[in-house]
């Protein structure tokens, strides 16, 4: 993919994020920074010590929490994270003034917007400002036409089940 591109994998299959984690490591290779910011994900990738021996080439970020999943979540432990999920948002503001890596990964973001978290024009004001020349992948399993719009490209994984014998 190009320069400068925003991407969106999206679909009920599996396979967005480590999608978006091999580009990560193709950004690596060719001796580009990458940050990952998680959002909805538990525990994520953030804690593992695999993940650690990818820095300084790629850094994984989580500001929520909690280990569970926040559709688990009270509602006042929801709110608590809503928080959290906004700090998340606003280092990927910081990410954009600064222009330390030249790929962003929001693994998940798509997920706020179906949690009522963000709206698809809080999404677009944030993208708005990112650097002309930093590519952007934002992952999650829903996906409308406001949110296509934001993307020069969008990827639909869906799982498909094949009987091969019978």
């Amino acid at each position: 993919m190009g320069k400068g591109m925003i991407q969106i994998y999206s679909g009920e299959g599996h396979g967005k994020s480590p999608a978006a984690l091999g580009r990560a490591v193709q950004a690596a290779c060719r001796g580009e920074y990458v940050v990952i910011i998680q959002f909805l994900k538990g525990r994520g990738l953030a804690e593992s010590e695999f993940v650690k021996r990818l820095e300084p080439e790629i850094k994984i970020f989580r500001f929520e929490k909690s280990a569970e999943d926040f559709s688990q979540l009270s509602e006042e432990h929801k709110g608590e994270e809503k928080q959290n999920i906004r700090n998340g948002l606003n280092f990927a503001r910081k990410i954009f003034h600064t222009g330390e890596c030249s790929l962003l990964i929001l693994d998940e973001v798509l997920g706020l917007i179906d949690n009522g978290i963000i709206t698809v024009e809080e999404l677009k004001t944030l993208l708005a400002g990112k650097p002309e020349e930093m590519e952007i992948i934002m992952t999650g399993i829903s996906l409308n036409d406001d949110v296509c719009a934001l993307a020069d490209n969008v990827t639909k994984v869906e799982t498909m089940h094949f009987k091969i014998w019978e």
